[in-house]
């Protein structure tokens, strides 16, 4: 077993599931609620959880978790955390169910409205040490919400917003690769492109933190080496353990801040008209963002490449459309369905997401809508445009 601390305290080997139990004793979790999703029970992984908590208790379990989590989900958990007198909570799924725990763990110490709380309305400083105990099983490789300080929530008015704070850090991440075995393939791909998308858009960010930029660039060699074994040999336990620390160290570098990529998934991940996977979205941005921003980080570029052992004059833009293409990803948001009537007011969301600030090159409005329409027509993104 191995036992990280850093940031949180994280147990992160194959078979750590069945030391849940200790968590929650080391906790003093005795009345937890399960927060889960109905894909998640149908694979049984709620079973194989609840067989490994203390003998005979029987565990509450929210499974009504929406593809991204909204505040009527959050409202819905909360009543039903509250209803069954609960101290505490474990999460088990993806980063839809960790978020929306996230957010009950914040509202069942925390007086509502739950918008006060989000990043861009100056809602850091009120979340406050008080937030209930959570633990978070990782059930894909791709998020990093196990051990990122963010939940992102969709508020009754359509806005996608991040609430912030290392107090929604999970008390808990356990991450255990082999609950990623029957992963399907699709969703195996978009999350991995997910954590990829999370260990660039670190790295590139402006801030200085070198601690996080060499994890971020371990997480990305990590990933891009496993990444296809792990998509087309779903049951290969090396690449699933790969896949799923270079998922931790993505998220273990948020502290950094991320980009225009993620500025525009989140909107993205709001709208109401059409149900989009946020690795997927990420992975179909990800090159025309990387054409954006190539003229403010031609020495990060270098890096990268060198790393990923290409050559000096490969283009990483086209590196990870060949990537995307080979894992069977969407070409275009086109192809997912986006309404492009939509592209006026996601750009404008874009320009006020929490992750356009720590792009490498700013961001306008304009500059948003360019990606959109490039990302939507298939066409290259001239890094000047």
């Amino acid at each position: 077993m191995s036992l990280i601390s850093y940031l949180t305290t994280i147990r992160f080997a194959a078979g750590a599931l069945s030391d849940v139990g200790d968590d929650m004793r080391e906790l003093g979790i005795r009345a937890p609620l399960i927060v889960a999703d109905a894909g998640i029970v149908r694979a049984g992984l709620v079973d194989c959880l609840t067989e490994v908590l203390p003998a005979g208790q029987r565990v509450p379990v929210f499974t009504d978790t929406p593809t991204n989590p909204t505040q009527s989900a959050v409202a819905a958990a909360l009543d039903f955390y509250r209803s069954h007198a609960c101290d505490g909570l474990i999460a088990i799924g993806g980063g839809s169910p960790i978020d929306l725990a996230k957010g009950v763990a914040l509202l069942s110490t925390h007086e509502g409205p739950l918008e006060q709380y989000a990043a861009i309305l100056g809602g850091i400083l009120r979340i406050t040490a008080a937030v209930a105990p959570l633990i978070a099983i990782p059930t894909t490789a791709g998020t990093g919400s196990e051990v990122g300080r963010a939940a992102l929530i969709t508020l009754e008015d359509g806005r996608k917003l991040g609430f912030i704070s290392p107090h929604l850090i999970p008390k808990r991440a356990v991450c255990d690769p082999d609950l990623t075995l029957g992963l399907p393939p699709a969703l195996t791909a978009a999350t991995g492109m997910d954590a990829i998308t999370h260990c660039i858009e670190t790295f590139l960010s402006p801030r200085f933190n070198p601690p996080a930029e060499a994890i971020a660039l371990d997480g990305l060699v990590r990933a891009i080496s496993h990444i296809e074994r792990a998509v087309a040999q779903g049951s290969d336990r090396a690449a699933r353990h790969e896949m799923m620390m270079a998922a931790l160290e993505g998220g273990l570098t948020f502290q950094k801040g991320l980009g225009a990529v993620h500025a525009l998934s989140h909107p993205l991940g709001g709208l109401k008209e059409v149900s989009l996977h946020h690795g997927t979205l990420n992975a179909v941005l990800l090159p025309y963002v990387l054409e954006f921003n190539r003229t403010h980080a031609e020495a990060k570029y270098a890096t990268i490449r060198q790393r990923l052992g290409l050559n000096d004059g490969d283009d990483l833009a086209d590196y990870f459309r060949r990537l995307n293409a080979g894992l069977g990803m969407p070409a275009t948001l086109s192809d997912m369905k986006v309404p492009r009537d939509s592209f006026a007011a996601i750009a404008r969301s874009a320009t006020e997401d929490h992750s356009s600030a720590t792009n490498p090159r700013p961001a306008s409005e304009a500059d948003y809508r360019a990606i959109l329409e490039a990302a939507y027509a298939g066409i290259p993104l001239q890094s000047g445009a």
